[in-house]
């Protein structure tokens, strides 16, 4: 009876271990996840960004660009934000609020191409052939578009003669809107080429 027992218990032990692997692998997607940023500029920062959703990219390319695009648009929405909120900052002098607002309307238009960008991949999951390439290219112009105004702005304080925490603080959320654009358009360049 002991036996029957552990037998049991082990066979459904088993088995939910293959049922599980099977329909939801996170060792899996995770090593999908790596492997796949391993491929673009800023690896440790995609994986980084990336890991949290792993379980929702499962080993799927479309959805990892699908998912690197949705990072990208909510840290450029932020970096937007916040440097919208420094515009009214007292004390700033003329020069340093017309570079925050050079710098917002940059972040702004960064914010624009990824929506745009997001909304465009979707479609492209259902195409095929031309379809497919069209909407594709579509992403890839304005994605590498967000990516030269993120770097704009970014740029833009280099030689800006604004108060040090607030140049640095704008300096590197741009920068990170850039690192992490940039890991999404090797992304969706790498969903371009599967067959």
């Amino acid at each position: 009876m002991a036996r029957l027992a552990l037998f049991l218990i082990s066979s459904l032990s088993v088995y939910f271990h293959f049922t599980t692997a099977a329909t939801n692998n996170p060792t899996a997607a995770a090593t999908f996840v790596e492997s796949s940023c391993s491929a673009v500029q800023y690896p440790a920062l995609c994986v980084q960004s990336l890991a949290a959703y792993a379980s929702a990219i499962k080993q799927s390319p479309q959805q990892l660009a699908q998912t690197a695009l949705a990072v990208s648009l909510a840290r450029a929405q932020s970096a937007r934000d916040f440097v919208a909120r420094s515009t009214k900052f007292r004390g700033l002098k003329a020069r340093e609020y017309e570079a925050i607002k050079d710098c917002l309307e940059e972040m702004g238009d960064t914010v624009d191409r990824l929506v745009k960008s997001a909304k465009e991949l979707k479609s492209a999951s259902g195409s095929k052939g031309q379809d497919f390439v069209w909407h594709v290219s579509n992403v890839q112009t304005w994605v590498s578009a967000a990516l030269t105004d993120a770097n704009t702005c970014f740029d833009g304080y280099a030689s800006a003669a604004l108060n040090g925490r607030l140049k640095t603080s704008i300096r590197s959320r741009a920068l990170n809107v850039a690192r992490v654009t940039s890991n999404a358009l090797a992304l969706v360049n790498q969903y371009a080429s599967k067959p």
